[in-house]
């Protein structure tokens, strides 16, 4: 019986890659070096899948920023600012793509469907000449074969490529990007035709947005685009992979009827109701490949359950035709458990990695053939067991509380026009006021500082002596750039979920659970395994201590209940809105208590609410519901006075403006200027805003510095379709990946660009 992995994690068990490549973007090695530890990882990645016995290992999925980028790179689509001049796309236009470089910004960057990974959006207009222009995809199966390993190169399907991008600028919005199918088709079929010179049995096309609703138009490309390959394809063994949801019933017979295609892939986790589809038709012969161990999460598979679905499954399409596979990548979870040594081990028991679940799904195909493991069974269903049973999941009080809160929307008791009057009169801020989104570069000394005092290499009082001076350097700086609501820079914190989840019950932490967001940024996700309630008060002390310093408005700097939820490994054992209820409780309570030390500006960030939302549009307005309540749960308890913000970040958020409004925040921050400033073109199109809102000015995510005129050229088209008494200026989002050389300098213009506005705006009167 076969197994198939979609695709594995790139950064290694350690984050070598991620090393890297920030040593290679600082100069401080080689791009062969840089090469060298790629291929070391490759190696082992394959290597891992074939002495685990899978048998479909997955080739080309390896990445040095996004796999949409390498797809950009394949079809020879730079947009011409970065001065390609044709040829093999080398490290210079590729990252040029990804980061920007010291004339030029990057491309756009945004959430890949309902992850907290982000890709890089195609630029694409009826004038791009595609051309093929990066061989990666065939190197890599030529790399993996010379080592002895047979792979299935996988690439983005090219319908999925053209639906995740967008016109270019200076193209006519409505402009229809399918239309370019006959344009990339082409390489697509050189692609295709070096890889069965090459040798290859196997392809596989990633087409994710199969499971969104969409119309017969782009259904119909999806179609003759495939119809198109078809004789290109001949003699290859051809598989579809889709996932994160369900397909629904008219793209699953479309799907389902192709000509040329030998196996189609399901995300059976979060694809629950296709397997209704599946057995009710499948195509005869044809190959299922069956997504039963999840990819997103890190919990283990209950064997017992997967089995008894794959032998449903075997059923319909005859035993020989099922292949067990996870349901998405393994990209979206931690890399080996085995590198968790100081995890509890009765957590640690329910818990499987991407490398565990390489062992899962061999051990589901196995047992599909009879061959089943029954002691490795047995010791999954005692695990499962304990977990059920285990007295650390549950809290009575908790579920009391949260219970209690239905029947109420929880909404301050005064409109924001008549609260911000009020904030106003005690803050008392200029027209357009300037602040950031909360952290500030974190240094290498940072860092260390933070690993010793957890180490318990220095003692608590050198700790927060450190710290001081640390919030102490960055408030004075702010005060000499003149910004008008400062933060405290956030130097006690390594990431903006983990240092919550770690004071808060029901959380457990790993110590190398690294998961990639983009290019060499890893994120490491707290799993939430029960009810969640908060002991103490978690950051009063530093944000009390960093208002002493300063007559200016400090920040008190909270995560929201919906990102801190979104951002984490989330419990699957009981419906996601009732644990991030448990978590709106226990920021509410820290809310208040902020409230009572004299924090008269907080803000509750939710930069994950957009990444959230459902796939499917019937299933988003229950999703919307819950999460914004969540938010509203959290302040709805304090004065007019105090000004609750709110922030957002890389997501698509015009489609979902109302819901934000209903939030009811006195100010939202939120991501624009990499964007193209497309958040404006809701407020063009006539949504009243009556809340304060900053649309980011500059680009947090790529070293350029932008110029005092380009910011207040960006601020003149905010107040082209906003009033200056709601219009906020900050950065697109935290500063922490970037530089002070490059913090100082971009700060400044961005203040200079305020009040050169304001003064502009005051002679207009």
């Amino acid at each position: 019986m076969a197994s198939h992995v979609v695709g594995y994690p790139r950064m290694g068990p350690k984050r070598e890659l991620k090393f890297a490549l920030e040593s290679f973007w600082d100069g401080k090695s080689s791009a062969d070096e840089l090469q060298n530890v790629a291929a070391d990882l490759r190696a082992s990645i394959w290597k891992q899948m074939a002495d685990a016995g899978i048998k479909f290992i997955p080739s080309s999925t390896f990445s040095y920023y996004d796999q949409v980028l390498d797809t950009t790179a394949m079809l020879g689509a730079v947009p011409p600012r970065y001065s390609w001049n044709g040829g093999e796309i080398g490290f210079d236009v590729y990252f040029s793509m990804a980061r920007g470089n010291a004339s030029v910004p990057a491309m756009e960057m945004t959430k890949w469907f309902d992850t907290n990974y982000h890709y890089i959006v195609p630029e694409l207009g009826p004038d791009v000449n595609f051309s093929y222009a990066s061989h990666k995809a065939v190197q890599e199966y030529k790399e993996a074969k010379a080592l002895g390993m047979e792979t299935v190169p996988v690439l983005v399907g090219p319908v999925s490529y053209l639906l995740l991008s967008k016109p270019a600028k200076g193209v006519e919005k409505s402009f229809s990007l399918l239309s370019l199918i006959d344009k990339i088709i082409p390489v697509y079929k050189e692609v295709v035709a070096e890889l069965k010179a090459a040798g290859a049995t196997w392809i596989q096309f990633d087409e994710p947005t199969l499971v969104l609703d969409l119309d017969s138009h782009k259904l119909q490309a999806f179609s003759d685009a495939y119809s198109e390959l078809e004789s290109s394809l001949s003699g290859l063994n051809v598989l579809i992979e889709t996932y994160f949801a369900d397909v629904p019933a008219e793209t699953y017979k479309i799907l389902t009827s192709l000509k040329g295609v030998t196996g189609f892939g399901f995300d059976l986790i979060r694809g629950t109701k296709t397997l209704d589809l599946i057995k009710t038709e499948f195509p005869l012969g044809k190959y299922l490949f069956a997504g039963v161990v999840d990819g997103r999460n890190i919990w283990a598979n209950d064997l017992a359950s997967s089995l008894t679905t794959l032998q449903d499954l075997a059923g319909t399409v005859g035993k020989d035709k099922v292949v067990v596979s996870t349901s998405c990548s393994l990209l979206h979870t931690a890399v080996d458990l085995e590198n968790e040594t100081k995890l509890d081990q009765e957590i640690k028991s329910w818990l499987a990695f991407a490398a565990q679940k390489v062992v899962e799904v061999n051990a589901l195909a196995k047992a599909l053939s009879g061959q089943k493991d029954e002691a490795y069974f047995s010791s999954n269903a005692a695990a499962q067991a304990s977990r059920k049973s285990s007295p650390r999941v549950t809290n009575e009080a908790v579920q009391k509380a949260a219970a209690a809160l239905k029947g109420s929307d929880h909404r301050r008791a005064t409109n924001v026009s008549a609260r911000l009057d009020a904030q106003q009169k005690k803050l008392n801020l200029p027209n357009l006021p300037t602040t950031t989104i909360g952290s500030f570069p974190q240094t290498m000394d940072l860092r260390r500082v933070r690993r010793e005092f957890k180490a318990k290499k220095i003692s608590e009082d050198d700790y927060v002596k450190t710290i001081k001076e640390e919030i102490n350097n960055v408030v004075k700086l702010q005060e000499e750039l003149d910004i008008d609501v400062l933060v405290h820079g956030e130097p006690e914190r390594n990431d903006m979920v983990e240092y919550f989840g770690e004071q808060l019950s029901g959380f457990a932490f790993t110590v190398n659970g690294w998961v990639q967001s983009y290019g060499s940024r890893c994120v490491k996700p707290p799993i939430i395994y029960g009810d969640v309630s908060r002991p103490k008060a978690m950051t009063v002390f530093w944000s009390s201590m960093a208002q002493s310093m300063t007559k200016r408005p400090m920040k008190g700097m909270l995560t929201g209940p919906v990102t801190i939820l979104n951002w984490s490994f989330v419990r699957n054992d009981q419906p996601r809105f009732e644990t991030c209820y448990q978590i709106a409780l226990a920021i509410k309570d820290e809310v208040e208590d902020l409230e009572k030390a004299g924090i008269t500006v907080i803000q509750i960030d939710e930069a994950a609410l957009r990444e959230g939302l459902p796939l499917r549009k019937s299933e988003q307005d229950f999703y919307l519901k819950w999460a914004v309540h969540s938010f509203r749960i959290t302040n709805c308890g304090v004065q007019d006075t105090t000004q609750i913000h709110t922030h957002m970040c890389y997501s698509n958020f015009n489609d979902i403006i109302h819901s934000i409004i209903d939030m009811d925040a006195d100010v939202i921050t939120i991501e624009n200027s990499r964007s193209d400033e497309k958040l404006l073109s809701v407020f063009r199109e006539g949504v009243k805003y009556c809340a304060g809102i900053g649309p980011g000015v500059y680009d947090i995510h790529s070293p350029r510095i932008p110029s005092t005129e380009e910011i207040a050229d960006r601020i003149n088209k905010m107040l082209a379709v906003l009033e200056s008494n709601i219009l906020w200026v900050n950065p697109d989002c935290g500063l922490k990946t970037r530089k002070y050389s490059e913090v100082k300098p971009a700060l400044s213009n961005m203040v200079a660009a305020a009040k050169l506005l304001r003064t502009q705006l005051a002679s207009a009167k």
